[in-house]
């Protein structure tokens, strides 16, 4: 496992260029910077997306993260990495591809 930690002043977006965001407040206290950190069990939206199959909308609406097994976790729920794994979804819960993460900030603090 390996890659920064996704905080709230990461850039998410799926495929097609929809943003994702969390759907909640993140379930965990800890802040990188300043900014909350979402755990791979937080429900994360995606709005925007433009993606058609043969001129049908079939835009990304939710995202679900596959955490590492072993790895770290805040408050009992595994971290999202910059590299982590997950899959954008449908509303039909057709896969759409992968999330593109960038740019999290570093330093960790508790509040």
């Amino acid at each position: 496992m390996s890659g920064n930690l996704v905080s709230s002043g990461s850039a998410i977006s799926c495929p097609h260029g929809g943003r994702v965001t969390p759907a909640s407040a993140p379930s965990s206290g800890v802040r990188i910077d300043g900014l909350t950190v979402p755990a791979a069990t937080d429900v994360f939206a995606v709005s925007g997306c433009r993606h058609t199959v043969d001129g049908v909308p079939h835009p990304c609406v939710t995202v679900r993260w596959t955490p590492e097994r072993a790895g770290v976790l805040i408050d009992g729920r595994p971290v999202l990495l910059e590299s982590s794994s997950a899959l954008c979804f449908s509303a039909a819960l057709v896969p759409q591809g992968p999330p593109l993460v960038t740019a999290s900030a570093r330093g960790v603090s508790s509040r």
